[in-house]
């Protein structure tokens, strides 16, 4: 299985702490959801900031950054499937004796070995980052020209600046800008945009954003409900969409976002203090809904029961599924099995949260959680759940 994109390029510090960090936003490494900048998130009655709130939709999601890393198919990092094991159980502070216990080895010298084994395999990728590094920076390339691809290009001379130009839509070599736009335009200009999301890079962002804005009559004022409607027939994340002709100075609007109509370019911005309140309401307005769901075979009939706090980032657990690297090892099986077209995903109930006063949002899912596990019982040969899931009380 390929490496996920979104990993690819991130560095050591992105990888460890499972995110990357742009101008405007956190974007998750292990599913690719994207946390907006500005805005405060609330928790279980407790609010947010965009760093710590990425930081527990990585616990919450995925577990641990570790677990996903581990769990990512072999072509990743390279592990052996005992490998993999392995580092798990030491990763959960086990002794020789307890890891020796938990795989069947003959002997604690051979727990042993294996370590020793996996210092070696570190020690080796130190030196060969080490290696790649000097010969990139010997060859001044990126890392794919210094692997002895194509020898690295020549850096351009910066071109002046054209009056009425945008930033990083102005130059256009050899057709970019028209490729770029075909991808996302598999239908032409007029059509629907296809794979745009958070992860989409800013560049392309860019020139989706000026070709998107030439839907807007100019010196016409829209409400928010007309941009939308405008919106939602070029893209199924038309609030991202709208963001980016805002940010990327396109459409302009007032602070309340009552009004917006479109702009000149960039130096029309919206105010930096304005554009925060914006985000803030846009939260309170975007009700965030949670509970439970179910990933159901419907070629056996058997279920994966779990829970999410938003059902809107049920996208991260195709995710996981597709690289290979889901919490649930049955459930993995199966879709390797049978094939992602063998599976749907269904909210079986929304959680119902107070209007004021603390909630514990985690302990309240986790209830529902059971309640459905003793509902469907979805062990065995009924489904892909473990039976230590249920509660002990439950049992």
């Amino acid at each position: 299985m390929v490496l996920p994109d979104l990993l690819t390029g991130a560095s050591l510090e992105e990888l460890k702490q499972g995110y990357r960090e742009s101008a405007e936003a956190y974007t998750c490494l292990c599913c690719g959801e994207r946390i907006e900048k500005g805005v405060v998130y609330p928790v279980a009655g407790r609010l947010y900031e965009a760093q710590r709130y990425i930081r527990h939709h990585i616990a919450e999601a995925h577990g641990s950054v570790f677990a996903w890393l581990v769990g990512l198919d072999k072509s990743a990092h390279g592990l052996s499937d005992l490998q993999r094991r392995l580092l798990t159980l030491f990763h959960e502070g086990l002794s020789d004796e307890e890891v020796r216990q938990a795989i069947g080895a003959g002997s604690t010298s051979t727990v042993r070995n294996h370590r020793f084994i996996l210092r070696e395999k570190e020690r080796q990728a130190r030196i060969f980052l080490a290696i790649m590094e000097l010969l990139r920076e010997r060859q001044g390339g990126s890392g794919e020209d210094a692997a002895g691809g194509p020898g690295p290009k020549r850096r351009r001379a910066a071109t002046p600046a054209v009056p009425g130009q945008r930033c990083g839509a102005a130059a256009n070599p050899s057709g970019e800008r028209e490729r770029i736009l075909a991808r996302y335009f598999p239908h032409g200009l007029d059509g629907p945009l296809q794979r745009f999301s958070g992860a989409t890079p800013e560049k392309h962002r860019r020139i989706i954003a000026e070709a998107v804005a030439g839907r807007f009559e100019p010196g016409r004022r829209y409400s928010e409900r007309e941009v939308n409607a405008i919106l939602e027939t070029i893209a199924e994340d038309y609030v991202l969409l709208r963001r980016c002709l805002v940010d990327f100075g396109h459409l302009s609007r007032l602070p309340d976002g009552s009004q917006y109509w479109r702009s000149g370019g960039d130096a029309e911005r919206v105010n930096p203090v304005d554009r925060r309140k914006e985000l803030k309401r846009l939260a309170r307005e975007a009700k965030t809904e949670g509970g439970v769901f179910q990933i159901r075979n419907v070629r056996n009939g058997m279920v994966w029961i779990g829970v999410t706090p938003n059902f809107r980032t049920l996208n991260g657990q195709r995710f996981q599924l597709e690289n290979g690297s889901h919490m649930s090892r049955e459930l993995q099986r199966a879709w390797d099995e049978f094939g992602p077209d063998a599976f749907v995903f269904e909210p079986l109930e929304t959680l119902e949260e107070p209007e004021t006063g603390y909630f514990d949002r985690d302990g309240a899912l986790q209830k529902l959680k059971q309640k459905w596990l003793r509902k469907l019982q979805p062990f065995g040969t009924r489904g892909y759940n473990l039976p230590s899931e249920l509660g002990e009380e439950q049992q």
